[in-house]
């Protein structure tokens, strides 16, 4: 048996009616109309729908058992169609994110929860992980998009590139808390607390510090920027990294300088370049980028199918 939608509707109708006159006029169609639907349905289904009594029309037992189901059938389609509208509004949906574990418990958080604030019917899924595990979850399409660094690029995925400034970062207190601007010379004697040497951001590090005839005094090597700012701001050592980080611990004993010359850290933002991404993950993305304008280098956001980015976060 194949039954027409806007069948159900008109045996609805009649069924809360009474009439088909009633019937006619709640779903804007004429009389004959209803008639007819109502015809063709009865022998769909085999049976009598109504038997009229005092004037109404009134389901026959056997139709009573089918009404129900009938309601519940065109309440989920109005539930279809509020969600269809819902996701054409960008109001509703899913949204996967793998990010690197520092922002799960910095950044990302607080840009989440005002993304949502106006889309009730958005969930989101957030899995913080390595840079490498991460490449996998996007290429195997696990994932609507990421946030990573150190990424040099795969023809799997395309990647939105943000610069963030660098800054220097040192304990409250610090004699050199009275500088206005910091030099690689200007350190060389604090304890230096640093990302992997293997990192892009070192090198652009180890650099600076050799064009200013400085030496690097190593005492912490550490993947994450976060785990530095949690070191200074407990009082030991200085450390050079992005404004991003260094501004969710402002507030937690951390005195932050600007620091020259200045290194670039170069965040990415992936996303599977097959994957059909629905427009609530661009508008996430978007969302996303624009909340690191105040730290990123002017003129930095690019996007690319897979070539190079840096360091450690």
């Amino acid at each position: 048996m194949k039954f027409q939608i806007r069948q159900l509707e008109a045996f609805r109708a009649v069924a809360e009616t009474g009439s088909i006159t009633k019937a006619a006029a709640v779903l804007g169609i004429s009389q004959p109309a209803v008639s007819r639907l109502m015809s063709d349905f009865s022998k769909s289904v085999g049976f009598e729908l109504f038997q009229r009594r005092r004037g109404v029309l009134e389901p026959t037992s056997d139709s009573r058992y089918l009404l129900a189901e009938v309601s519940r059938i065109l309440d989920r389609l109005d539930h279809l169609d509020d969600l269809r509208r819902d996701i054409a509004e960008r109001k509703s949906g899913h949204i996967r994110i793998a990010c690197l574990p520092g922002f799960a418990t910095s950044h990302l958080p607080g840009v989440l929860v005002d993304f949502l604030a106006d889309r009730p019917g958005v969930t989101v899924t957030l899995e913080p992980d390595r840079p490498e595990r991460i490449l996998e979850w996007i290429i195997g399409e696990q994932y609507d998009c990421a946030i990573t660094d150190g990424f040099s690029g795969h023809p799997a995925t395309e990647a939105t590139d943000v610069k963030i400034r660098s800054v220097l970062i040192m304990p409250e207190g610090h004699p050199l808390a009275e500088r206005a601007l910091l030099r690689p010379s200007d350190i060389q004697q604090e304890k230096l607390i640093h990302s992997r040497r293997d990192s892009p951001f070192f090198r652009q590090l180890e650099r600076a510090f050799a064009e200013d005839g400085a030496q690097i005094n190593s005492w912490i090597e550490v993947r994450q920027f976060t785990a530095a700012c949690t070191i200074v701001a407990q009082g030991h050592g200085v450390s050079v990294v992005s404004a991003l980080d260094a501004e969710q611990y402002r507030d937690q004993g951390l005195i932050i300088r600007p620091f020259a010359p200045q290194l670039d850290h170069r965040l990415s933002i992936l996303r599977p370049i097959t994957g059909n991404a629905s427009p609530l993950v661009f508008d996430f993305i978007k969302a996303f980028t624009d909340s690191l304008a105040p730290y990123t280098v002017p003129m930095s956001r690019r996007t690319r199918s897979g070539a190079t980015a840096s360091s450690a976060h």
